[in-house]
């Protein structure tokens, strides 16, 4: 039976639970009883009023179409951000020289460590079309640097295809950021911490393609693995690990994971960016965040963002860092039924990264839910409106 042709009363279910409600929850924010519910979801109630699919949609935050298992007219229309395309070709590129020097003339490795850490300032300050216009020169290159200097070029590679994935991550192309992630670790074969720092974009890419529980065994694999002294590194891995096991809906997973992440960075302290991770305290609270918005624990995901955003080093973090949380953070209020600070949240997100918003498709669906969440206004209707969400 495909999704149009089930009864009402199930697609209800279907989309309450999709927005981690229970029937409870959604009966009090219809100001009906848990009884009315449960019947319009077994189907002994009927739905023959549109203004009440209205209302159960608008709670839902889907379009009344959607429940009446009709396609919906998209809310969020879709964009395309310029270089994802030339950043594929590039990714998908072989060479194979028949022999002789390699074709093309390699950065020195010092030249080329310097654009790679240009890379990742250009991505931690959510720079993502600036960067898509860097990437196709920079795979080139780094890749005919590790042909000709094996050793040497090996770490500068895996950055080049770290720093790749992520990006393609923030941009929905899934696929292709696996494909980056896998070369990194194959490139990095037989180094333990250049394997254990090419790892740490698998976690994204296999969560972004939906794959959470190859996710959580890679991420815990490399972390077991990873050299004692790589405490940045594993305790990222163990946090990636952490958000993998709540897509899994594992809550047990979750906590031991980022527990023994939170452990880990008491040692490490904050303002560490080592291997670009940004690694702390303060980035396990804001995965204790994103993780209890995924297992539908609103009030702790609310409560622990307050908190982390009170935090003398919160504003230490990267401009990326910071506009994604308020996206999850913006996720989190839209649960509790806080459309307004919901709003709010975007807002600020937009203003410190504005391409965490207006070129994340992610960014952009958050923006459509929280319109349909309630009527747009002050800012953010502005910035909806800009986005031709409103």
């Amino acid at each position: 039976m495909t999704v149009a042709e089930l009864p009402i009363g199930r697609r209800v279910a279907q989309w309450r639970i999709r927005r981690r409600m229970t029937q409870q929850m959604l009966a009090d924010r219809l100001g009906k009883s848990k009884s009315w519910v449960d019947k319009v979801e077994r189907g002994v109630r009927a739905l023959d009023r549109f203004s009440v699919i209205q209302d159960l949609a608008g709670v839902l935050r889907v379009d009344p179409a959607v429940l009446l298992g009709r396609e919906a007219a998209p809310r969020t229309p879709a964009t395309r951000v310029d270089g994802v395309e030339a950043v594929r070709v590039a990714l998908a590129r072989y060479d194979f020289p028949a022999g002789g020097p390699c074709p093309g003339s390699a950065f020195p490795l010092v030249e080329l460590r310097r654009r790679v850490g240009h890379a990742w300032l250009t991505y931690q300050h959510a720079q993502y079309p600036q960067l898509l216009r860097l990437l196709p020169e920079l795979l080139d290159a780094a890749r005919r640097a590790h042909r000709q200097q094996p050793v040497g070029g090996a770490e500068p590679l895996v950055q080049v295809y770290r720093v790749t994935s992520a990006v393609l991550v923030k941009l929905g192309a899934g696929e292709s950021a696996w494909l980056a992630a896998d070369r990194a670790v194959a490139v990095a074969a037989g180094d333990p911490l250049l394997t254990a720092v090419a790892a740490l974009p698998l976690g994204p890419a296999l969560r972004v393609l939906g794959r959470h529980r190859s996710a959580v065994t890679a991420m815990v694999t490399a972390a077991r693995a990873a050299p004692s002294g790589a405490l940045s590194v594993q305790g990222t891995l163990l946090v990636q690990a952490a958000l993998a096991a709540a897509g899994c809906r594992d809550p047990g997973g979750v906590r031991v994971l980022l527990d023994r992440a939170g452990e880990i960075a008491q040692r490490v302290g904050e303002g560490n960016d080592e291997e670009w991770t940004s690694f702390g305290s303060i980035v396990v609270g804001l995965a204790r965040v994103a993780a209890a918005v995924d297992l539908g624990d609103a009030g702790e995901a609310v409560t622990r963002h307050e908190e982390a955003v009170g935090l003398r080093c919160w504003r230490g973090l990267p401009a990326e860092c910071r506009a994604a949380h308020l996206i999850e953070a913006a996720r989190a209020y839209l649960l509790v039924g806080d459309v307004t600070t919901a709003g709010r949240a975007l807002v600020d997100a937009d203003r410190i990264a504005p391409a965490e918003v207006r070129s994340r498709p992610f960014g952009r669906s958050v923006v459509g839910e929280v319109v349909r969440g309630g009527p747009a206004t002050g800012a953010f209707a502005h910035l909806a409106t800009t986005l031709g969400v409103a």
